[in-house]
């Protein structure tokens, strides 16, 4: 038997579609977020379901780590003349680092 025959068919790419569950819907109204890690190396941390409403500076758990919220960010496609959300990512920093980022910015502006 040959290696080709054990390996599946390509197959076109399939696109994820995240949806929060049911009950997160109806009672806060959770929005899937594309989540990155950006210290160096940025590391993608998946796509989570959080408030629509977050804001920089908050704090978020992700698989009991939690993180800084560094930037939010919204894109818009163009689509037959109306501009339709096409995806929200949240920018984190681990909280430790976005404490010691905030020191030596204020060490900067003090020098």
């Amino acid at each position: 038997m040959s290696w080709s025959s054990l390996t599946p068919p390509m197959q076109k790419a399939q696109v994820a579609l995240i949806v929060c569950k049911k009950r997160d819907r109806e009672r806060d109204q959770h929005q899937p977020y594309k989540v990155i890690e950006i210290t160096p190396p940025p590391k993608h941390l998946g796509t989570r379901c959080f408030p629509p409403n977050l804001q920089c500076g908050e704090s978020v758990t992700i698989e009991g780590h939690t993180y800084t919220i560094s930037a939010v960010t919204h894109r818009y496609q163009l689509r037959k003349g109306k501009y339709e959300p096409r995806e929200k990512r949240l920018d984190v920093l681990s909280s430790g680092r976005y404490i010691l980022n905030l020191y030596l910015e204020n060490l900067l502006q003090n020098s």
